[in-house]
């Protein structure tokens, strides 16, 4: 355990160094607040225009769910700008120390590749965590002036958390397949990209097809978490997902000691 949480605070640490870390989270936080504050002002006019309304016709004034309306929306950004800022954060996880030749060193080492390979997804996923913990500001500031429903927000977090460690996991793959960041961003941009259009698909179309492609899908197992549902499907789903891409991130890295 020892050996996994040095690896883990030196790579962290390591994404403090270069402006990447300060990159990716400003980038991430000023197009999630962006998106809130679009939201929430169209969330307000609307409510506006529609009690207006109703009081002029006399009809009941109708019912507006801020969770629906904001909460959902604003999680939905958060999953689908992680999806395409994740890659600068997996790219050099194991493509660096391949390039600069300490992956030999490490390989030789008493560290054992499990080791290795957690130290490293969890620095990945520490990074994500840093990610998503701002945004909490923007649900308190609803709490503040608002009477949100929490059960939602608790499980679109969970569901987020979820989300990210399986899309880390592919990352450092990828990663790890390669001795040039670069070509690891790029791959796993790909990749990553394939995975949402897969669930583009499965939700326009209705063929077996794409029952299949959805079901497959990264971000489509995301959508009962933002409604409040924790389906264990979903969870099974996720966990299996980032066990298989540490697994093979294992079996990648265990044949280096073969060439």
């Amino acid at each position: 355990m020892r050996n996994i949480l040095s690896i883990f605070w030196r790579e962290y640490k390591s994404y403090f160094v270069s402006p990447i870390a300060y990159v990716v989270i400003g980038v991430f936080i000023f197009l999630v607040a962006n998106r809130f504050v679009f939201r929430f002002n169209q969330f307000v006019q609307d409510t506006f225009m529609g009690i207006s309304q109703a009081v002029q016709a006399g009809d009941a004034v109708p019912k507006y769910s801020i969770n629906d309306s904001v909460i959902r929306y604003v999680f939905q950004q958060i999953r689908t700008v992680s999806l395409f800022l994740l890659p600068m954060i997996t790219m050099r996880l194991l493509a660096e120390e391949r390039k600069s030749g300490t992956v030999e060193l490490l390989l030789t080492s008493p560290l054992t590749i499990v080791q290795l390979v957690l130290g490293k997804f969890l620095a990945g996923f520490g990074l994500f965590i840093t990610m998503v913990v701002p945004t909490v500001a923007m649900h308190f500031f609803l709490f503040t002036y608002g009477n949100p429903d929490l059960g939602p927000i608790i499980t679109s977090y969970a569901g987020i958390l979820l989300f990210g460690a399986a899309v880390i996991s592919v990352g450092l793959l990828i990663s790890s397949l390669t001795e040039n960041q670069i070509i690891a961003g790029a791959l796993t941009f790909g990749a990553f990209l394939f995975l949402w259009i897969m669930g583009r698909i499965g939700d326009t179309t209705y063929t077996v097809w794409s029952k299949v492609a959805n079901y497959l899908s990264i971000t489509s197992h995301y959508n009962n978490f933002a409604m409040g549902v924790v389906d264990s499907r979903d969870v099974i789903f996720y966990v299996s997902f980032t066990f298989i891409g540490l697994f093979l991130t294992y079996q990648s890295i265990a044949s280096l000691r073969w060439r």
